[in-house]
């Protein structure tokens, strides 16, 4: 097939995980008989500091017409004393806006060999694949009003959602979790919240709607210890925009590293692809970064976005393939072992797809 595909290198670590991920894409269509045109725009602080603003209408324009986007990272320390608008974050949160994603679905399990490579035993991890669905487009991030008070003495955000935010959000992970081990775990904090409130009512009244999936409620701070006391306890957490950021940081934490978690950013139109990691400028440009999580991005897009399966079947086995067989970057390595650069381990993820 032929399939447009925007590259949005970023900031930081982003060009470097991005250049990764495309280089496996160019080897599955290499592999597979497929045509991808990918494209490379600029957003975040990379757009900033070529003089414009945060999303380039071009970027924007590129990214509707395209099939999907690959993600790198934004953030960049030299625009933090920026007003918001002229923050790179603004960038991507106008992206995910104005392309429609509201469904971040970021999953993350515990790749055969790197049992110990988290903090928790081993034995707390086994069986550890869960599915976290995060809302993407309402709450905290997106809510009006927001601002700060006059003369920096105050600030203020307002947490809002809907019905309708919050009856889509709920129908995509239930929908998952029927693929999966039919379990669904709302979190909320609606003993405090009234926004809670109202997504528990209609989480419940969209579980009707399903009756083959089981649906629990949690609230978030107890949801957060259980991550970390029995993970392998979750198949499929729903939440909203702050609580989802939040609790898939930590989920990737226990599962080893961020590097190596991907995600998916869908809606109505094409899909927005990202790791789960941070633009780390502490590291960029030392070909240190793990590009797995990227990669990992990329082989959600073959599925969710370009309906390509057996291609990001490949891609995942190649990854797991060379974490088997001791292939490791500096996040991942145990101490006195050989790390992989970045060019390195993407390298090896490249000839197992082959």
């Amino acid at each position: 097939m032929y399939a447009s595909i925007v590259l949005l290198p970023g900031d930081g670590i982003g060009p470097e995980v991005t250049g990764a991920a495309a280089r496996v894409l160019r080897a599955i269509a290499e592999r597979f008989q497929h045509e991808f045109d990918l494209v490379p725009f600029s957003i975040g602080g990379a757009a900033l500091r070529s003089g414009g603003p945060p999303l380039p209408k071009a970027t924007l324009e590129a990214c509707l017409a395209a099939h999907a986007a690959l993600l790198g990272a934004v953030g960049d320390p030299a625009f933090d004393r920026e007003e918001p608008s002229r923050r790179p974050e603004a960038g991507l949160l106008a992206l995910r806006r104005e392309m429609g994603t509201y469904a971040n679905l970021r999953p993350a399990r515990v790749w055969p060999g790197l049992e110990d490579a988290g903090p928790l035993k081993a034995s707390v991890l086994a069986g550890t694949d869960l599915l976290i669905v995060r809302e993407l487009t309402g709450g905290l991030y997106y809510g009006e009003p927001r601002g700060y008070a006059p003369e920096g003495q105050a600030a203020f955000n307002t947490m809002r959602y809907s019905r309708g935010e919050i009856e889509r959000i709920a129908d995509v992970a239930f929908a998952a979790a029927a693929g999966r081990r039919k379990r669904v775990t709302s979190v909320d904090k609606a003993n405090v919240l009234e926004t809670s409130r109202l997504w528990r009512a209609i989480v419940t009244e969209r579980a009707a709607r399903h009756p083959d999936v089981r649906l629990d409620h949690m609230y978030v701070d107890a949801c957060a210890m259980k991550i970390a006391v029995a993970p392998a306890s979750f198949d499929v957490i729903l939440t909203e925009n702050l609580f989802g950021d939040i609790l898939s940081d930590e989920a990737g934490a226990i599962c080893g590293s961020l590097g190596l978690l991907p995600s998916a950013c869908l809606g109505s139109g094409p899909g927005l692809y990202e790791p789960v990691h941070g633009s780390a400028p502490d590291i960029a440009g030392r070909d240190i970064a793990n590009p797995i999580g990227a990669i990992g991005s990329a082989a959600m897009l073959l599925r969710h976005s370009l309906g390509l399966g057996a291609e990001a079947d490949a891609v995942e086995r190649a990854i797991e393939r060379a974490l088997s067989d001791g292939c490791r970057t500096a996040d991942l390595v145990s101490p006195g072992g050989a790390a992989l650069s970045c060019a390195a381990m993407t390298g090896a993820i490249v000839d197992r797809v082959r």
